[in-house]
C-alpha cells in the first residue's frame, strides 16, 4: 500500500508519534539544522499550539503519521484544518524501516518519530483521507456500528442454539430458520418452555401463537407443528418462573432487541443513501445489498480517486503477490494488505452473486468450475477470482456511472445483455 510520493523540495517535514494522550513531534527544515522537538500533550491548548508553531514557520509543511486506533483522527482533523497536507505511514513500512534503520527490533516514541521522518524524506508514505473532511463519517459509523450489533447478535443467537434450547427445548430449534426470524425469538419468548405450550391447550395456544408467528403459508398447519413438538418434548422439567427461565428469557430479549437495532440502522442507511447514484449503482451489481453497498461507500470512500482498478484492488488486498528469489519462485496468492472489511464484503457479494441466475459472476463461476465440480480448493480459487471481479465492477460502474450489464464480457450473441439486442432491433428470447 506504501507507495513513493514527491515532497516538495522547500517543505517542512514533520514527524508525530501518535499515543493515546501524548504525541511526540519531530520537525526537520529543508536547510538541515537542529531538529526540533515537541511533546504535545491531547488536549485542545496543545493541539491548538501545535498548529500555531507550525503556522508560524510560513513555509509549506507536510505531516507523516502512523494512524494508531482512532486516537490519531483528531489531531489529524485539526492539522488538515489548518491548512497543512497530511501523508500516512503503513504501519508494516514502519516496523520494517525502523528495524533496517535501527538494527534492531527494540522501538520507543522518539525513535518512531525519527524513522518516520526518514520515511517522510524518501516519499514513502501514504495519501491520508480524513473521514469527516471527506463527508463519509456518518456512513463509517452506521457501517462499524452495523457490523458490532450483527457480531453480537450472531453471538446472542448461537448461546440460544446451543446451550438454552438442548436443556429447555431441544425440538423446537428445527422450526428456527435463520437469525433474523424475529418471530421465532417472541415465540420463545413467550413460550420458552414445552410446559408453558401444553399447560394452555392446543386452541388456547393456538390463539396466543397466530400474531405471534406473523405472516405465514400454513400459518395453522405451524402451529400445530409446533404445538405436538411441544407434547412430545424431552426437555428438563424447569418451571416458567424459575430463575433460569428468566434468565433465558433476557438472552432472547436481548437478541431481539439487537435485531431491532440491525434493522433501524439498515432503514437509516437506505433513507440517507437512497438518492446517492454512487448507492444506486452499486446495488444494480448481483450480491451487493444495501449493507455491502454502504460498507464499500464507507471504506473506499470515492471511487474515482483510484485511476485504474488495479489500485483499488491494492487497496482492497486483492492485488496478487509473489515471493521470487533467483530460482526459487513462490506460489501466487493474495497480498491481503489492504483494507480488510472491504476484502470481506466483495468475498461475502461474489457468494450470493453466484448462488443467483443470470449474471456473469455465476456465468464465470461455472466457466471455472466445469470438469472439476467436486474440487473444493479449485472452488476456492475461483471463488477469489470471482470477489476480485467483484472489486473490479464496482470501481468501473462508480468510475464511469454506467449501469451494470450482465454477460457484456461473452463475445457470443447467447450472452448478450439483453438490453442491448433490443437496442440493435433484436429480438431477446429469455
Amino acid at each position: 500500500m506504501t507507495k513513493l510520493s514527491s515532497t516538495p523540495a522547500d517543505a517542512v517535514l514533520v514527524a508525530i508519534d501518535m499515543s493515546k494522550h501524548r504525541q511526540e513531534v519531530l520537525i526537520e527544515r529543508p536547510e538541515g539544522g537542529r531538529r526540533r522537538r515537541m511533546t504535545v500533550m491531547a488536549t485542545k491548548t496543545d493541539y491548538d499550539r501545535l498548529a500555531s508553531v507550525l503556522a508560524d514557520i510560513g513555509r509549506p509543511i507536510v505531516v507523516g503519521f502512523e494512524a494508531t486506533g482512532n486516537y490519531h483522527r483528531t489531531l489529524a482533523h485539526r492539522l488538515l484544518t489548518a491548512g497543512f497536507e497530511l501523508r500516512l505511514i503503513s504501519s508494516v513500512a514502519l516496523a520494517r524501516t525502523r528495524e533496517a534503520l535501527h538494527n534492531g527490533w527494540d522501538k520507543n516514541d522518539s525513535k518512531d518519530a525519527q524513522v518516520i521522518l526518514h520515511m517522510l524524506r524518501i516519499g514513502a508514505t501514504q495519501r491520508y483521507v480524513d473521514p469527516l473532511a471527506a463527508g463519509i463519517n456518518d456512513l463509517q459509523e452506521m457501517s462499524k456500528t452495523h457490523e458490532a450489533i450483527s457480531k453480537a447478535k450472531t453471538q446472542t443467537w448461537h448461546r440460544i442454539l446451543t446451550h438454552y434450547l438442548p436443556l429447555y427445548f431441544p425440538e423446537i430449534e428445527r422450526f428456527a430458520g435463520n437469525s433474523r426470524s424475529d418471530w421465532f425469538l417472541a415465540l420463545l419468548e413467550r413460550f420458552p418452555t414445552p410446559g408453558s405450550m401444553t399447560a394452555l391447550g392446543q386452541e388456547a395456544f393456538t390463539r396466543e401463537a397466530w400474531s405471534l408467528v406473523g405472516r405465514k403459508v400454513s400459518k395453522a398447519r405451524l402451529i400445530n407443528d409446533i404445538y405436538e413438538t411441544a407434547c412430545a418434548s424431552v426437555a428438563l422439567p424447569v418451571d416458567e418462573d424459575s430463575v433460569a427461565i428468566a434468565m433465558f428469557r433476557m438472552v432472547i430479549a436481548q437478541a431481539r432487541s439487537l435485531i431491532r437495532q440491525r434493522d433501524e440502522i439498515e432503514r437509516a442507511a437506505h433513507a440517507m443513501l437512497s438518492e446517492n447514484r454512487d448507492y444506486q449503482l452499486l446495488r444494480m451489481i448481483p450480491g451487493i445489498g444495501p449493507i455491502n453497498a454502504l460498507t464499500i461507500l464507507a471504506e473506499a470512500g470515492d471511487l474515482r480517486r483510484f485511476a485504474h482498478h488495479r489500485q483499488f484492488l491494492k487497496f482492497c488486498g486483492l492485488d496478487l503477490a509473489t515471493c521470487q528469489s533467483g530460482t526459487f519462485r513462490g506460489r501466487t496468492k493474495l497480498s491481503k494488505y489492504g483494507n480488510a472489511r472491504l476484502r470481506r464484503t466483495f468475498w461475502m457479494a461474489a457468494q450470493v452473486a453466484a448462488r443467483q441466475r443470470d449474471n456473469s459472476f455465476r456465468d464465470k463461476l461455472g466457466r471455472y468450475m466445469e470438469g472439476h465440480a467436486n474440487d473444493p480448493d479449485r472452488r476456492r480459487k475461483a471463488m477469489t477470482a470471482l470477489t476480485a471481479k467483484m472489486a473490479r465492477v464496482a470501481h468501473a460502474v462508480i468510475k464511469t456511472g454506467t449501469e451494470y450489464r450482465p454477460f457484456l464480457e461473452r463475445a457470443d450473441t447467447r450472452w448478450k445483455d439483453p438490453s442491448l439486442l433490443c437496442r440493435e432491433g433484436a429480438t431477446a428470447t429469455l
